[in-house]
């Protein structure tokens, strides 16, 4: 998720959340927003992103990595509110027979509701999408 305009850059869904799932996510994200420089990737300290083949990958890309302070889940509240709005809005409210369907899900409701019909208090109202045409139709 890019913290500016709360929309969620990039996702993958596995079996098992390990260091595998969260490499494969960072650098679909990474590619999208083309290699950014002066990046910072903020996370909670879980085993995923404190794994050593995760901090090789953000050293050889020259991301500084921020974490969480132990027991502050405020620090990551936009990623933790957005998993909670998932899980209200869409995972929770259905039963998946697949790890694809549940990857189609997650997909409709990030790409085709969340990131582009949902709009954010801390955006004055504007959907993530909104909130970065109005940035690039700016600069």
């Amino acid at each position: 998720m890019d913290l500016f305009s709360r929309k969620v850059i990039a996702w993958n869904t596995s079996a098992k959340p390990d260091v595998d799932l969260v490499m494969t996510a960072f650098k679909k994200a990474y590619d999208k927003r083309n290699c950014p420089k002066g990046l910072m990737f903020h996370s909670d300290r879980g085993s995923q992103y404190t794994a050593f083949s995760f901090r090789q990958l953000l050293d050889s890309l020259n991301v500084v990595q921020s974490f969480s302070k132990k027991g502050y889940p405020f620090d990551n509240a936009c990623c933790e509110c957005f998993f909670k709005y998932l899980k209200k809005e869409e995972t929770n409210r259905r039963t998946y027979h697949s790890l694809q369907e549940l990857q189609l899900s997650i997909f409709e409701y990030i790409e085709g509701f969340y990131n582009s019909r949902r709009p954010h208090g801390s955006l004055g109202m504007l959907t993530p999408n909104e909130k970065e045409e109005l940035f690039w139709n700016q600069a």
